[in-house]
């Protein structure tokens, strides 16, 4: 049974536990209120660790607008050796933004977003965007 003490992981291993996507929460920065935290999938470039997320918007939305906000994203997992997370910060780019079109094209070749049906209606009739996270910080935790 693995012990009650967090390690920090390796970039490595950090790459391999994140692979090339999966799900998670994003919490956005909301000023005084609490931030708006939502079930995401996403997809992770290890080469330039980047996250991309599939994000449902529209006038019902409440999310409010996303490009440039400050964002965490946080997913974890048990594992047979315990429990595993990391997280990264720094805000949402819209992937669409003038200067980044190539990267963003580049990173989005190695992801692998899941898609998560979470929503009140058919996913054909929800509007879709896709943002990206590049990390200003970006830890990883196991338990040792």
């Amino acid at each position: 049974m693995a012990a009650d003490n967090p390690v920090t992981m390796t970039d490595e291993e950090r790459d391999a536990f994140l692979d090339n996507g999966g799900t998670g929460v994003l919490s956005l920065a909301a000023g005084d209120a609490p931030p708006h935290s939502v079930p995401v999938s996403y997809g992770y470039d290890a080469p330039t660790t980047t996250f991309y997320f599939r994000l449902a918007v529209g006038v019902e939305r409440s999310k409010g607008e996303l490009d440039d906000r400050a964002a965490t994203f946080v997913t974890y997992h048990e594992t047979d050796a315990g429990w595993q997370s990391v997280v990264a910060s720094g805000r949402l780019e819209d992937v669409e933004q003038e200067g980044i079109e190539t990267e963003t094209l580049e990173g989005l070749e190695h992801v692998d977003m899941p898609m998560v049906d979470i929503f009140e209606r058919p996913l054909r009739e929800v509007d879709f965007e896709f943002y990206r996270l590049v990390p200003d910080e970006l830890t990883g935790r196991t338990e040792s």
